[in-house]
């Protein structure tokens, strides 16, 4: 397991052994584990934008996290 992003919006651990991402929305309290391809799509697109913009702004993350939010159906659950 490795926290690849944390910030005040979302939290990503990466687990490589599995080829998967747990994305958490902070804001909505929901996320999701990304496995395979689409994993490494996600991984991809967040080290894009991190690389263009590390001050990124809520607009910003929104149009990242929008083709994804319809995948973050769990609640997060913190203990």
């Amino acid at each position: 397991m490795h926290i690849m992003f944390n910030n005040p919006l979302v939290y990503v651990v990466e687990y490589a052994g599995l080829e998967a991402v747990e994305v958490i929305d902070k804001r909505i309290g929901r996320g999701v584990l990304i496995r395979d391809d689409a994993a490494r799509r996600f991984r991809e697109e967040l080290q894009a934008l991190v690389d263009h913009d590390e001050e990124m702004g809520a607009e910003e993350f929104d149009a990242f996290m929008g083709p994804w939010e319809a995948l973050l159906t769990q609640p997060a659950i913190y203990h």
